[in-house]
């Protein structure tokens, strides 16, 4: 008869599996992986220097009030300059918003340390690179430190039900954040990659 302490770990329950098994939403089920921070700050980094890159030829190829055409009838670059939040909304709050940008990074660096999901490390780095990018704006263009206003110029022209706001490369990455986020949480799978079921 063998002794339960001396059992092959080949022939342990199921249940008791290793939980760093690899899981739909991540590369490790409640594992984190000392490379997901460096994928979350890389994405991150490649948000800030595309966007600022971007906006920076807005500045200096578009005229206030004069459109581009991209697509004819359904989009096109328009500068504006926004001192609310993403896509020109609250635009008296410029103040907030850049509180908001800096709360937002400090809380996204330090949930960087529990990833134990790619997807989670890629939704992450679009937030935190979208927020940041806006707010290099906030800090360094005019009308001053912290009261920057945002450099907004591509206009989709077909939205239905309304005026489509000015948006930029930024605020498309927090959109695209958003949407990640809510299929992760729709899944139930949490920062961690574990799978959490009701």
């Amino acid at each position: 008869m063998t002794d339960p302490a001396e059992a092959d770990p080949a022939e342990a329950d199921p249940a008791e599996a290793d939980p760093g098994e690899a899981d739909p939403g991540g590369t490790a089920r409640g594992s984190p992986s000392r490379r997901l921070p460096l994928v979350l700050f890389g994405v991150a980094t490649l948000v800030v220097v595309v966007d600022q890159v971007v906006k920076t030829w807005a500045v200096a190829g578009l005229t206030p009030g004069r459109p581009r055409t991209v697509i004819a009838g359904w989009l096109e670059f328009l500068i504006v300059r926004n001192p609310g939040a993403a896509f020109s909304f609250l635009t008296a709050g410029t103040w907030v918003f850049t509180i908001v940008a800096v709360v937002v990074a400090v809380v996204i660096v330090r949930m960087s340390r529990r990833i134990g999901s790619l997807i989670w490390a890629i939704a992450l780095g679009l937030l935190l690179g979208g927020a940041l990018g806006n707010l290099v704006d906030r800090v360094i263009r005019e009308p001053g430190l912290g009261r920057g206003h945002v450099v907004d110029f591509i206009h989709y022209l077909r939205f239905p039900f309304m005026d489509f706001p000015v948006f930029n490369l930024a605020d498309s990455c927090i959109v695209a954040a958003a949407v990640l986020i809510g299929w992760l949480g729709l899944r139930g799978i949490g920062l961690d990659g574990r799978r959490h079921d009701d």
